[in-house]
């Protein structure tokens, strides 16, 4: 039994980071039409931009600003108040000569909400959704459209760039050439399960039915898209820049949220998990979210397991033996936090703080907690 517990546990590990794409490698690449040129700005469709904010008055006119000067002839602006008791609304007002829209939520029910009230006042055949802090490049619209073009296509995902406060553009390190590797698999495959939140495109039809106020946008659309036999696709030329967290401490936390609310999604929509019904992309949802949720407790069973079995041979020492190096090394960077600007430092720190915050998430949701209010982290 032990035997069997280590190996499930060492797979399990390895499952999400390493088995999964080698898998996806093997599913044949989904046909794409070949792209046709749009000839002019007068065949492009009506888009709607809805920029969802709470309490955001120091923010909020710089934010509108960035999305008057898009390049982009058929744009309409809605920007999505989450009840805002500041001056957020006022200043909405004021642009009401610029064709910018205020869709306030009169209760307080969370970003999704908030967005939803958008929803229905939007015109566009297209709607993309913003973030306050995020930064859209003036082009960005005319390139997301384009993938609009492919019917086949539900739903488009910027990338996100995140600009220090010296302006330097940060998180280009291996574990976010790593996931933007593994969503272009899936975008050519069954779809990406989740896009970035900060900055996405829908067809209208895919957010008008099952939008589920209690579940991250980002993830809802990717289900609805799989609901209509539709998929999400991501847009690496496409960008979402916006500043880092100001606060480092406050990352650990947002990870949880975030970990929090994705529990919460797939646990109200088990259902993606059906193979039968939704196919590769209830395959995707289970390497990509479900098993990497698993990990830590996969890591704290490896531990145990190899602990026990250290005197039946040689592998559970070896494999014993890294565990404590690598903790071992976590630990030091911890301790000495000038250490993790070195590669070989920070992946391991990375993996392992990732990992305890999904545990921290899990237990969390465990015991019964829910995060559908949302607060905009400060940057």
């Amino acid at each position: 039994m032990l035997v069997f517990l280590f190996w499930l546990s060492l797979i399990g590990v390895g499952f999400s980071y390493f088995l999964y794409p080698i898998l996806l490698l093997l599913v044949p690449k989904r046909k794409v039409p070949t792209p046709i040129e749009i000839e002019s700005d007068c065949s492009l469709p009506r888009v709607s931009l809805i920029v969802t904010a709470h309490n955001e008055e120091l923010r909020i006119r710089e934010k509108i600003q960035n999305c008057l000067a898009i390049d982009y002839p058929d744009l309409e602006i809605l920007v999505a108040s989450d009840c805002s008791t500041d001056d957020t609304d006022t200043i909405v007002r004021d642009y009401q000569g610029d064709n910018v829209i205020l869709a306030r939520a009169e209760e307080r029910k969370g970003k999704e909400h908030a967005q939803y009230q958008a929803i229905a006042k939007a015109s566009g055949r297209i709607l993309v959704f913003s973030d306050v802090a995020t930064s859209i490049p003036g082009d960005a619209l005319r390139k997301l459209v384009r993938y609009f073009r492919d019917p086949s296509v539900g739903a488009v995902s910027s990338e996100d760039r995140f600009i220090s406060r010296d302006g330097n553009i940060v998180g280009e390190g291996a574990y976010v050439r790593y996931e933007m590797w593994l969503r272009s698999l899936e975008s050519e495959r069954g779809g990406i399960v989740g896009l970035s939140g900060s900055f996405f495109a829908a067809r209208k039809e895919v957010c008008e039915s099952h939008w589920d106020i209690c579940s991250p946008s980002d993830f809802n659309t990717a289900l609805n898209c799989a609901r209509k036999g539709l998929i999400a696709v991501t847009a690496p030329d496409v960008l979402g820049i916006y500043h880092d967290v100001s606060d480092p401490s406050k990352e650990y936390q947002r990870k949880i949220r975030t970990v929090i609310r994705g529990l919460t999604a797939l646990g109200r929509h088990i259902e993606i998990l059906n193979p039968f019904k939704f196919g590769l992309f209830s395959f995707q949802v289970f390497g990509h979210k479900l098993m990497r949720w698993a990990v830590p407790w996969f890591q704290l069973s490896l531990f145990l397991s190899s602990l026990l079995l250290v005197g039946k041979g040689a592998i559970y020492q070896f494999v014993l033996l890294c565990q404590i190096g690598v903790y071992g090394l976590v630990l030091a960077a911890w301790l000495l936090p000038k250490t993790r600007r070195r590669s070989w430092v920070k992946i391991p720190f990375f993996f392992v703080q990732v990992n305890l915050a999904i545990a921290h998430a899990t237990l969390n949701y465990l015991a019964g907690k829910r995060m559908t209010v949302w607060t905009p982290s400060k940057r």
